[in-house]
């Protein structure tokens, strides 16, 4: 029992001379021809030109359709790697200066007046003056009267160190790497410096980001080296 293939709805269109085409329900309906074709191949007359039974035809379109289509469905849905750019990941913002507390002082080398390393972490417990947008040397005088023993005060510039003033027992050291400044995320401004306070762990204390005075970060400087 077979059924109608070239009038069937959503089949590939046939020969009108090949009349009613009918695909058998059973494929073991075709064994005799399958059988002929293979002798014929063994016979090695597989290229002479031969005239297929007409309802050979249908199976082989039929077939063909679906490959087609199958391969098709896979080639439209298969993951590609390289498929769209993905989109950047949305930085978050910046952390502000009281987020910063408990933190670790991160282990940067700075550099002496003859540009030997420093280790920062070395010089704890200590004050960290950021004094590259300005000098601001009555700020640095400040924190030098008000640090009590053990404390490091330490003054560090962008490139080369800066001259302490006076009388005043201060490390003076350069950042040529920026590596400070951009682990706080805090720019340079040319009127005010930047103070960290870090104790002798290497536990930031406090960070303020424009010292207007020593008034600022006094209360942590004095249980810093506790």
């Amino acid at each position: 029992m077979g059924k109608a293939d070239a009038d069937g709805p959503g089949l590939p269109d046939l020969p009108p001379e090949w009349g009613r085409v009918v695909v058998p329900d059973d494929a073991s309906a075709l064994a005799e021809e399958a059988e002929q074709i293979r002798r014929e191949l063994r016979a090695g007359v597989a290229s002479r030109p031969r005239r297929w039974h007409p309802s050979t035809v249908p199976v082989l379109v039929l077939l063909v359709a679906v490959i087609a289509t199958v391969a098709g469905l896979v080639t439209v849905t298969w993951p590609r790697a390289g498929r769209g750019t993905p989109e950047p990941a949305a930085a978050g913002p910046d952390p502000t200066p009281a987020q910063f507390t408990g933190r670790a002082l991160p282990a940067l080398d700075l550099v002496d007046a003859e540009q030997s390393p420093v280790p920062l972490r070395g010089l704890l417990p200590a004050v960290v003056l950021l004094v590259d947008g300005c000098a601001c040397p009555h700020q640095v005088t400040e924190a030098a009267a008000a640090a009590p023993a053990g404390v490091n005060i330490v003054t560090v510039a962008a490139e080369s160190p800066q001259a302490a003033p006076d009388g005043v027992g201060v490390r003076a050291l350069g950042d040529p790497a920026g590596g400070l400044r951009a682990f706080l995320h805090l720019p340079a401004r040319s009127d005010a410096v930047t103070a960290l306070l870090a104790d002798r762990t290497g536990r930031i204390v406090l960070v303020v980001a424009e010292v207007g005075s020593i008034a600022d970060y006094q209360a942590e400087l004095a249980t810093l080296a506790g």
